[in-house]
């Protein structure tokens, strides 16, 4: 079972879901990895490059095997980020190190960078990344105003480059909103698509402190964990 996992814009909570999904599949039974082929703003520590994303999946589950390719110090499109350290990227490196990990893991999950059109190298885009794994993607959207052409715009170009598409996850989702554009958000993206919403990931102050348990709780409670992996799961009373 492997996903790939982009966003509708940066800052969208990719890592948030990515790292969520992972725990809950982990918890299950099931050995996962989360690819990361690259990290922009990667930060130093003990004199080494780490990566703050993965670092995130670390700490819900210290287990879930974790791997990036380009860890890259600029805070902006990998392409650039490389360019400024005089790395070259190579997309065949990319395919085989998820292959090895897909090797040892009974799910892989691929966190991109940013969305779908961000520059990689300067012959490709990261759906060309998405399109050569070749799995099934998963867009996570904000739920504020823009998120319905952002959300299109993003399915749209999927479907143009053939990917299949798992679905929508909507994270920062605030609860009792009277906000009528976040509330009809995700009917307009369902009636204008093929494609469903799967999940809505609330809004909570503090999120990235939340304990693992409490997290993994969420997304059994609030994400059609079935759906977005095409298996069957014994059904769980989770309640916080």
């Amino acid at each position: 079972m492997q996903l790939f996992v982009t966003g509708t814009d940066t800052d969208v909570g990719k890592t948030v879901v990515t790292a969520g999904l992972a725990a809950v599949m982990q918890s299950l039974g099931y050995k996962s990895g989360v690819y990361k082929p690259f990290q922009s703003g990667a930060e130093e520590k003990n004199g080494f490059l780490i990566s703050p994303d993965l670092s995130y999946v670390k700490k819900l589950d210290f287990y879930i095997e974790t791997l990036c390719t380009y860890l890259l110090k600029a805070p902006t499109a990998p392409y650039i980020a490389a360019e400024l350290e005089n790395v070259n990227i190579n997309l065949s490196a990319v395919a085989r190190e998820y292959q090895s990990l897909k090797q040892t893991c009974d799910v892989v999950l691929v966190e991109g960078a940013g969305g779908l059109l961000v520059p990689v190298t300067k012959d490709a885009l990261m759906i060309d990344a998405a399109k050569m794994l070749d799995l099934p993607l998963l867009i996570v959207a904000r739920p504020n105003l823009g998120t319905i052409n952002h959300t299109l715009l993003t399915i749209n170009q999927a479907k143009i480059a053939g990917l299949d598409i798992a679905g929508v996850v909507i994270n920062r989702y605030p609860q009792d909103t009277d906000d009528i554009a976040i509330k009809t958000a995700p009917r307009l993206i369902e009636e204008y698509t093929d494609v469903n919403i799967l999940g809505f990931i609330p809004d909570i102050a503090d999120f990235d402190n939340v304990k693992p348990g409490a997290l993994i709780i969420f997304f059994v409670n609030r994400v059609d964990i079935e759906k977005i992996f095409r298996i069957k799961i014994p059904k769980l009373d989770l309640s916080l």
